[in-house]
């Protein structure tokens, strides 16, 4: 089994920055890639940004030069490094790990709220 927990989020300004990150741990030899999601009220779960575990990375059009998904395998760890934010970006922010073991199966963190506003 594999259990995400996020963390980082919080209230930052239009134009600044923030970093969240998502701890994997149990089963983690079963994961495939990574990414993340995001769901504002009254908005759709977006598809933030992926990570395979060659390294190969995905953008939303909307974060594309914005942020950077990365990740640290020996920590078993994934980050997302979100700059230039803008109030848009306010939503909450989930971890989500792909699976081969059971194949193709998804596995979603808590969430973590990202507020931008003045």
């Amino acid at each position: 089994q594999v259990q995400l927990v996020e963390s980082g989020g919080g209230l930052v300004q239009p134009g600044g920055s923030l970093r969240l990150s998502c701890a994997a741990s149990g089963w983690t030899g079963t994961i495939r890639a990574m990414g993340w999601y995001r769901q504002a009220p009254g908005k759709q779960r977006e598809l933030v940004a992926t990570i395979t575990n060659s390294g190969s990375t995905n953008y939303a059009d909307s974060v594309k030069t914005r942020f950077t998904i990365s990740r640290d395998n020996a920590k078993n760890t994934m980050y997302l490094q979100m700059n230039s934010l803008k109030p848009e970006d306010t939503a909450v922010y989930y971890c989500i790990a792909e699976l081969t073991r059971p194949n193709g199966t998804v596995r979603w963190g808590q969430g973590t709220q990202v507020t931008v506003s003045l």
